[in-house]
């Protein structure tokens, strides 16, 4: 787990802390949004006073394998201290991945899950120093690099060792202020799908627990009104904090815990269509989360699992259930709820048909999908999906 600096402001430090590893760094971003904000300049500024010098390398989509050999070529010969990702998911994706190779200096198709070699990685890694700038993916916290080929043969896999563990996350709430609503809605399904995932994990534990739940409570109070754009700029710097908070802690609980089917079925779809991690998130919890209780009631009524999704439904709707029936009721139209006004499109919108779902489902069986609390049959994944189709 990364050293936390968390809080508004706390960008401010970012300088301080890569002198502790030198003054030479790779700046990795999104092409557009941190470079054209308000925090660009006043950080470079900062670097040049402090004798940081700098390279910059950005990220316009999510990052591929081709994307991190080629900045992996560029960069080798450079001694950076360290590498800083700035932006969302695919920016600290892509910054954590290079980070790990620059000294290597092998194709991440050697280490990448499922695909390629597999060769066992044993480092060393550059220094690496996240700095989120959307509420989402938790990525600072983790210890994988997401990286994507989408199209018919394309896959969504992992790069993924201890060694890649920021050093730092510096997580500063100001730095949503720019994130436009379908931004924040996406992210922040993303992180509520994280968090509820991780909680009725069977590798869920009393610690990730405590931090989902107190996850979950950041969300509900936060996401809705951050995206509505609600209260005045003191309520805003709060929902974006609790946002903020709710993200990171969803990084801390998926790398303990593992996730569940809906991130089982981000994988291929995000590999062979064009949709945003979040938007499948934000748009299949709600299906997942009755086909995973359908199914344990039917099956397996002693899962611990069912405890825990009425203690979702009492966290989300703020309110004491006296029967699970009623819980689960309340949970799912909630769910429903928030997917309807966080505008989530459904699948069709990107292309999926019904007739290319025995693909998507042939390719859902990976790490993720092995930790939800029920084991799917192939017609309850199925059914998920028809669900938002």
């Amino acid at each position: 787990m990364p050293r936390i600096e968390f809080g508004a402001g706390v960008l401010q430090k970012l300088p301080s802390i890569i002198e502790g590893y030198g003054r030479h760094v790779l700046l990795v971003t999104s092409a557009n949004s941190f470079p054209n904000s308000v925090h660009w300049q006043p950080l470079l500024d900062q670097f040049k006073q402090q004798h940081i010098t700098w390279q910059h390398a950005t990220v316009a989509a999510e990052p591929s394998p081709a994307l991190i050999d080629e900045y992996v070529k560029i960069y080798a010969g450079s001694k950076f201290a360290a590498v800083v990702g700035i932006g969302g998911g695919s920016a600290l994706d892509t910054a954590k991945a290079v980070a790990g190779l620059l000294q290597v200096q092998h194709s991440v198709m050697d280490y990448l899950e499922g695909v390629g070699l597999e060769l066992p990685y044993q480092g060393p890694a550059v220094p690496f120093i996240a700095v989120p700038t959307t509420a989402g993916t938790g990525s600072e916290a983790t210890k994988n690099a997401v990286l994507s080929v989408q199209g018919k043969n394309g896959f969504k896999k992992s790069f993924r060792h201890d060694k890649l563990v920021a050093e730092y996350a510096i997580v500063d709430p100001d730095l949503l202020a720019s994130c436009p609503p379908n931004v924040i809605a996406a992210n922040g399904m993303d992180a509520l799908t994280q968090l509820l995932e991780s909680f009725v994990s069977t590798r869920a534990n009393p610690m990730t627990d405590a931090l989902a739940m107190s996850g979950l409570q950041a969300v509900r109070d936060a996401l809705l009104p951050l995206y509505q754009q609600q209260g005045e700029l003191t309520q805003q710097a709060q929902y974006r904090e609790k946002m903020a908070y709710g993200a990171l802690l969803s990084g801390i609980t998926l790398a303990q815990a593992g996730l569940g089917s809906v991130h089982g079925l981000a994988s291929p779809l995000g590999a062979f269509y064009p949709i945003p991690h979040g938007a499948v998130c934000g748009t299949l919890l709600a299906a997942a989360t009755k086909i995973n209780i359908g199914s344990m009631q039917v099956r397996d009524p002693a899962n611990s699992a069912l405890v825990k999704y009425q203690q979702v439904a009492e966290i989300l709707c703020q309110q004491s259930f006296n029967n699970q029936k009623a819980a689960f009721s309340a949970l799912l139209e909630t769910q429903t709820q928030w997917t309807e006004a966080l505008a989530l499109p459904r699948l069709s919108h990107y292309g999926l048909q019904a007739a290319h779902l025995d693909r998507v489902i042939t390719h859902c069986r990976d790490s993720s999908m092995r930790t939800n609390p029920i084991v799917l049959s192939d017609e309850e994944v199925r059914q998920i999906l028809l669900t938002r189709l």
